[in-house]
């Protein structure tokens, strides 16, 4: 199945100040997770940010809303965003079935964002490298896992090739700069 940019949305979930710090993998989700925000906005794709329990976990990291090009997110209490009424709300006013997903942690929302989604009707893509969790074997673990439960799997360059196309779309250039 192809990724059409018109059928496709993304949720960038949990990547906090206080929650960041504690991930193995930090610097690398973070630095890719940027750099997918950054081309899918270029490529006019929805973005959603979430934060669990942000009173506790903080906002997320600054250069999130930065990439994002706003500071608006929904603030959550479930582990699964499409446990959230406002999250779920949001996702089907975008009418878009592909759902793009990172953030952290890869075992706990991610994963379970990615299983509900599915129930759902939609079709999550999990961009593997620009997901975190605190141990190594737990993101092992939650990408085997999604791979059990039918959700796609790919990575943040290999993702936003396919959502440019072809080197003729205008945004290809910038797409390229990004990845390098």
């Amino acid at each position: 199945m192809r990724m059409i940019p018109e059928e496709t949305q993304c949720m960038v979930i949990d990547m906090q100040e206080k929650l960041l710090p504690a991930m193995y993998n930090r610097r690398d989700c973070e630095d890719r997770v940027l750099m997918l925000v950054r081309g899918l906005r270029a490529l006019e794709i929805p973005l959603l940010v979430t934060q669990q329990y942000t009173k506790g976990l903080g906002n997320s990291v600054p250069q999130v809303y930065e990439a994002a090009g706003s500071e608006e997110f929904f603030d959550k209490r479930t582990f699964s965003c499409a446990q959230d009424e406002n999250i779920v709300a949001a996702l089907k006013d975008r009418n878009r079935k592909n759902v793009i997903i990172c953030g952290t942690e890869a075992h706990v929302c991610v994963l379970q964002t990615c299983i509900d989604l599915k129930a759902m009707g939609y079709q999550p893509i999990l961009v593997t490298d620009a997901i975190a969790s605190r141990k190594k074997n737990d993101l092992k673990m939650a990408i085997q896992r999604a791979i059990q439960e039918d959700i796609l799997v790919t990575t943040a360059e290999a993702l936003l090739f396919e959502l440019t196309v072809d080197s003729r779309n205008p945004h290809f250039r910038e797409i390229s700069t990004l990845v390098k």
